[in-house]
């Protein structure tokens, strides 16, 4: 008898006991964090990425020999060195050679266009009055458009003395020759770039031929200007697949005023197929894909909802939520993986 109350009362007492672990761990609540769900707009981005390159480049070479003078910049006060900003025409060397300007005969040939001019306008003149026949005339213009011909094509001749920037740009190469060394024809002078605009060459994947076209926006990024972003747009579009790699050729120009990306620099372009101006966005993290459908976490009265939510617009970070979420629901961003439906929870920062 005493045997059969002790057993009875070793029940109770774990019956009690495991009564109270279930109360507690009723009371126990998940610690999460939520964010107020507010509309905000998102964009569906293609992402692709490349090295940048100058729209506009050049690399000059001296077209005769002669001696080498690197010119004084004015801005600087100092000769011009790489890096230097040079305006269109500036004339950055010369080359000095007394043997060729006087093979040229530019001084003859001016005043030989002088008399030819005169002469043509005098026979011109007496022609109207009758002094000197047609043929006297035409003989009098064809030495004047002679003698303009020749005279031009001296200036060009002397002009390949002085070596000049094609447009305005920076200065990126420029090898170094001694003073007034003689450098021989063909030899390399510098090299120019302007890069207030860029171009991204890259190839994008057939799937996304029909979702990108001409004018489209691009948002260009660096990892070493993380809070930059520059503006672009698809400039140029190949219509032919590459069969070997099922992609296609863009061209992506980038505006680039304060020089901040540099040419040869390895870029990220956003290319914004899709916008939505006003809608519910949540952090693509969050959402559970489960076999019914995906799923997120609200809280509402201090326990956790599960949602079915139907998904719109996404990108690597973001998505649009159609239905399942409502304006000002507490959805939870940190905690979620463990929570069940009706879970209580307890919200933290």
């Amino acid at each position: 008898m005493k045997k059969l109350l002790t057993i009875i009362l070793s029940a109770a007492l774990l019956a009690s006991c495991s009564s109270k672990d279930s109360d507690l761990s009723k009371d126990i609540s998940v610690p999460v964090s939520v964010i107020d769900i507010q509309l905000q707009p998102i964009e569906k981005f293609i992402e692709t990425t490349g090295n940048v390159n100058p729209v506009k480049e050049a690399s000059l070479k001296s077209e005769v020999a002669g001696t080498y003078s690197l010119n004084v910049n004015p801005k600087t006060a100092k000769r011009f060195a790489l890096g230097d900003w040079v305006n269109e025409g500036e004339e950055i060397v010369t080359i000095k050679d007394k043997e060729y300007e006087n093979n040229i005969k530019i001084t003859s040939l001016e005043l030989k266009l002088d008399i030819s001019k005169q002469v043509y306008e005098k026979q011109q003149s007496l022609y109207e009055k009758g002094g000197v026949t047609l043929s006297e005339l035409k003989n009098a213009e064809i030495d004047y458009i002679n003698s303009k011909y020749s005279y031009e094509d001296a200036t060009i001749r002397l002009a390949k003395m002085h070596v000049k920037a094609p447009f305005a740009g920076v200065l990126v190469e420029l090898p170094h020759y001694t003073q007034g060394i003689k450098v021989e024809a063909n030899s390399s002078m510098f090299k120019l770039m302007d890069y207030s605009k860029l171009y991204l060459e890259t190839s994008l994947a057939e799937k996304d031929f029909q979702s990108v076209r001409t004018g489209q926006g691009v948002k260009i990024t660096n990892y070493t200007l993380p809070n930059d972003t520059l503006k672009g747009y698809i400039s140029q579009i190949s219509p032919a697949i590459d069969a070997t790699t099922r992609s296609f050729k863009t061209f992506i120009t980038i505006d680039n005023p304060s020089h901040k990306l540099r040419p040869g620099m390895f870029a990220k372009g956003e290319i914004v197929v899709a916008r939505v101006d006003s809608a519910i966005v949540i952090p693509k993290n969050v959402i559970l894909s489960k076999q019914r459908g995906n799923t997120i976490f609200v809280v509402d009265k201090g326990l956790a909802q599960e949602r079915m939510i139907t998904i719109g617009l996404e990108n690597p970070n973001e998505v649009q939520v159609i239905s399942g979420l409502e304006l000002n629901d507490r959805l939870v961003i940190k905690g979620f993986e463990t929570l069940r439906n009706r879970s209580k929870v307890k919200v933290v920062k």
